[in-house]
């Protein structure tokens, strides 16, 4: 259905599903926006210790959608599977409080992604069960625009929260379990399940290897260029920390999110509606053409003023790649095995962000803040020609 504005009228549970995102994005990102501080500042956590528990949080999260996605296509069911990964991040966020050591945060964090793990393939494969084909850009960017929304609010929050508190991590970090909460409750009333398309097919558990090759080679060659990519899209806690870096304040250092997020917010529906017409490859391209720019501007920073630009940069890449994955995904899945699609992809992204979150923060603790930044970039242009390589074979 095509809505007067020309843009297709999405079904309630999509947006149900957004508002869901946008909580619990918020709430993490108020998280995120202090933890950094919190380890470095508070606990004398070294950056490549921040690099280690991010990576391996997010490698975490990771390989748990695989698992959990599977389920989510052998039980021909999604909600409930999303909504226990839901509460599980909102419990988790009870226990950043009350941390003391870097351990301490590592078990929150491992907990927190564990939950976004268990429901991030559930989640995205429910979006293309709601939504047809020719619309899922659109959809996934509307989803994803919400999402990002949360992440413009939750460092703003955490901004304020620090003022307030005189740069007081701890009551700030209690505030994050708010909207997890909520989160939790949209979820579980607002989310429905689509109708079955027909009767109900027992098939094989979806990790078998018979089922896995109905995947396609196509699919597994896009996962292994998208795997290269994602590798220098490291943490986004290395933005706050080189906000810090060139003379930022400790309780602003986390604008870098919320310029991040606040560019991404508008664009990422449109860029979804920009790859439903002109297809996802050559929005995800231009994507990581920006990210290059983000950390050229980063490695140059000796001032706030060129860490802003690269934080708005690395939005504009979010706004032409996170959704768009999530559609290409769809795009290449049986619809059988959507969910088991959508962690094995997240289960290679996790893999490179862990790997590329820990020679960050090695680069940075052996070579300074620009080097590692302008490493980055080139590992990133490396990435861009590998994944451009087979279009222009198949245009000679």
């Amino acid at each position: 259905m095509i809505a007067e504005s020309g843009r297709p009228r999405l079904p309630a549970t999509i947006w149900m599903l957004g508002l869901t995102s946008l909580l619990m994005d918020g709430s993490s990102e108020i998280v995120h926006a202090v933890l950094p501080l919190l380890l470095v500042n508070g606990l004398g956590s070294s950056v490549f210790l921040v690099g280690i528990i991010d990576g391996l949080a997010e490698a975490t999260a990771s390989v748990t959608k695989i698992f959990s996605g599977a389920l989510s296509d052998h039980w021909q069911s999604r909600k409930w599977i999303a909504a226990f990964g839901y509460a599980l991040s909102a419990c988790s966020k009870a226990l950043f409080p009350i941390a003391t050591t870097p351990l301490a945060v590592f078990f929150g964090r491992f907990a927190d992604r564990l939950g976004k793990g268990i429901r991030g393939a559930p989640r995205d494969a429910l979006v293309a069960d709601w939504v047809a084909p020719e619309h899922r850009g659109y959809a996934y960017g509307v989803r994803q625009a919400m999402d990002n929304a949360g992440a413009v609010i939750g460092p703003l929050l955490a901004i304020l929260l620090l003022q307030l508190y005189a740069g007081d991590v701890t009551p700030v970090l209690w505030w994050a379990v708010v909207p997890a909460i909520l989160s939790v409750s949209v979820m579980t009333a607002g989310v429905k399940e689509p109708a079955p398309a027909g009767p109900r097919i027992k098939r094989r558990f979806p990790l078998h290897v018979s089922e896995l090759r109905q995947l396609g080679r196509p699919f597994w060659l896009a996962m292994g260029f998208l795997f290269v990519l994602l590798l220098p899209r490291f943490s986004e806690a290395f933005q706050i920390l080189r906000a810090q870096d060139v003379g930022v304040s400790p309780a602003w250092a986390p604008m870098a999110l919320v310029v991040m997020n606040l560019v991404s917010v508008p664009l990422t529906p449109l860029a979804g509606i920009w790859s439903d017409r002109v297809g996802r490859n050559r929005v995800i391209a231009i994507g990581f053409m920006l990210l290059i720019l983000s950390h050229g501007a980063m490695a140059l920073a000796q001032g706030p003023l060129l860490v802003w630009i690269g934080a708005g940069l690395w939005g504009v890449h979010l706004a032409c790649t996170q959704g768009i994955f999530s559609a290409l995904v769809a795009d290449y899945a049986p619809a059988h095995l959507r969910g088991t699609a959508f962690g094995v992809f997240n289960l290679a992204a996790g893999i490179a962000i862990f790997v590329g979150s820990a020679a960050m923060g090695l680069a940075w603790d052996r070579l300074g803040a620009g080097t590692a930044f302008a490493l980055a970039a080139a590992v990133n242009i490396a990435g861009l020609i590998l994944f451009l390589l087979p279009a222009r074979t198949q245009a000679a």
